[in-house]
């Protein structure tokens, strides 16, 4: 008996997908937005949908299980840590009055990261309210050219930054998914 699961996929039409084109949220009509700002939306909204839909089914057990020691990363942890980062991206745009760390210093995000039903609703709960505030901090300043903040950030790097963000954490979503329960996909 191993405690590998077998690789699987919800895909029918390419077996290496999460969900067939025609199923996928996060396609669209096949049109790109115009402009840069409506652009640097869609792919951080494309972004945060992935991470969300790599979490949908599992259990607090499974969204807290840790990838592989030493790391403490888990996708409870990955969803805390956004909620965290999201929230200093924010005081990168007003450095007055910074918002206090949601979970405490250093890994807390990740430590914190418990099977317990409360922490993961409380995990959703806290990341939709950064993100939406991040938004909205974000939407008062549509030239992203605008520098922000005590060290003069360009609004522009602040998204670019954003995506990356989630577009790294999303590489690490896809490994511990498969790790979980086997399903991949991109």
């Amino acid at each position: 008996m191993s405690d590998i699961p077998q690789r699987w996929t919800q895909a029918g039409v390419y077996p290496d997908m999460w969900a067939d084109p025609d199923e996928d949220p996060r396609n669209n009509d096949g049109t790109s937005p115009d402009g840069e700002l409506a652009t640097l939306q869609d792919f951080l909204t494309n972004y945060r949908l992935t991470l969300k839909m790599k979490c949908e089914g599992l259990d607090p057990e499974q969204l807290a299980r840790r990838s592989v020691p030493p790391s403490t990363m888990s996708l409870l942890g990955l969803l805390r840590h956004l909620a965290e980062v999201e929230r200093d991206w924010r005081n990168w745009i007003r450095p007055a009055n910074p918002a206090p760390k949601l979970y405490g210093a250093n890994d807390a995000d990740f430590d914190g990261a418990v099977a317990e039903q409360a922490v993961v609703d409380g995990a959703f709960t806290d990341l939709a309210r950064e993100q939406a505030a991040t938004d909205t901090a974000l939407a008062a300043h549509p030239d992203l050219g605008e520098r922000v903040g005590k060290d003069g950030f360009a609004v522009r790097e602040l998204w670019v930054h954003r995506i990356e963000e989630y577009a790294r954490h999303c590489g690490h979503a896809d490994l511990l998914r498969e790790r979980i329960d086997g399903r991949v996909g991109q």
